[in-house]
């Protein structure tokens, strides 16, 4: 990668402040990097670079520190995209270990970036809107307990077990399924709660005391049709100085991560299906907050997003590099043939 002198300059600066979290200047630079130009010359390139608004000066300092436009531009055009071999070595040590579960991998793959990365990891489901329920199963237990499974046809599952009541037969309960399959197969999601209210009369012909049954349906299906969000590594913000130090600073990240509409509404800023979408600075009225997402394909209908959450100053090419990395391997494993997405 050839880049010229001004390119270099911002470059050290991005990747000096986000090592140190301190403002970078020309003496800085000069024996941070051994750089062959004189110190009035790296002044007059970062007045430039202020100028065309990629550095800024803070309010508390004689240094420079990258502005959201300048974080972009190094992104596309300046970081190494090199993946860090350890990050490499842990996530190929979860895709080698063939686990079944999709949920689980996803899991212990979020768990490892978080955790190398010093980032929140969100993984979201299917929007609600855009799923339908594909079929309600049973699975009996023992003689007292059933497991009811609902799968949606973009391949999300939930489930609920729940104990019999003495005077309710099983038999009874086949029957109210088999009564919701008919009934709500290929209902919205988000459309499933208020029809399955409208069905309470008539279950109640199936099962005298069929309350057990109806709140333990009602109860899965108020999970299935809110937002499917997963946090891993929300302790890790604590370790950047941003949010340490700042009461307020972390209050509005933990807001934003408790809201799975604000973050839904991020991921939609994606371009490309295969390709990260990168959200820098006032990420819904927070200015040190920024979003890493990418769309993971499992199987040919369903679509999760896994997004890194962390400070502005986060470590952009770590991040990138780990994610993109991670979005290519879950795609291959839940999609090759030797991939195998059954719980």
């Amino acid at each position: 990668m050839s880049l010229t002198r001004s390119e270099t300059i911002l470059k050290m600066i991005v990747e000096y402040f986000i090592k140190t979290a301190e403002p970078v200047g020309s003496q800085t630079l000069i024996d941070e990097y051994n750089l062959p130009y004189s110190s009035a010359t790296i002044r007059n390139e970062m007045s430039a670079l202020e100028k065309m608004g990629y550095i800024e000066k803070p309010h508390t300092s004689a240094g420079r520190v990258p502005s959201s436009k300048g974080y972009e531009y190094y992104c596309k055009h300046l970081r190494d995209k090199e993946l860090n071999e350890n990050i490499r070595h842990s996530l190929q040590s979860v895709l080698d270990s063939k686990i079944q579960s999709v949920e689980e991998v996803i899991k212990r793959s979020c768990e490892i970036i978080s955790h190398m990365t010093n980032l929140v990891s969100v993984v979201m489901g299917p929007e609600e809107s855009a799923e339908h329920l594909a079929s309600i199963q049973l699975v009996p237990i023992n003689e007292n307990t059933i497991t009811a499974i609902f799968v949606t046809d973009k391949g999300y599952v939930e489930n609920k077990t729940f104990i019999l009541e003495e005077n309710i037969k099983s038999e009874e309960v086949v029957k109210c399924v088999e009564l919701l399959n008919e009934r709500l197969k290929g209902t919205p999601i988000n459309d499933l709660v208020g029809k399955m209210e409208s069905l309470k009369p008539v279950l109640s012909d199936y099962i005298v005391s069929h309350d057990v049954v109806y709140q333990a349906i009602l109860e899965s299906l108020l999970r299935f049709a809110g937002d499917r969000l997963s946090l891993y590594g929300r302790d890790e913000l604590f370790n950047h100085p941003e949010f340490k130090n700042d009461t307020d600073a972390l209050m509005r990240v933990m807001k934003l991560l408790d809201d799975a509409s604000l973050l839904r509404k991020a991921d939609y800023q994606i371009a490309d299906d295969n390709e990260t979408s990168v959200s820098i600075g006032d990420v819904d009225g927070n200015p040190d907050v920024s979003l890493i997402t990418a769309k993971i394909k499992i199987g040919p209908s369903s679509e999760n997003t896994i997004t890194l959450v962390g400070p502005k100053r986060m470590d952009y090419d770590k991040a990138l590099s780990a994610l993109e990395y991670l979005s290519e391997e879950l795609e291959k494993y839940f999609n090759d043939k030797g991939g195998n997405t059954d719980d």
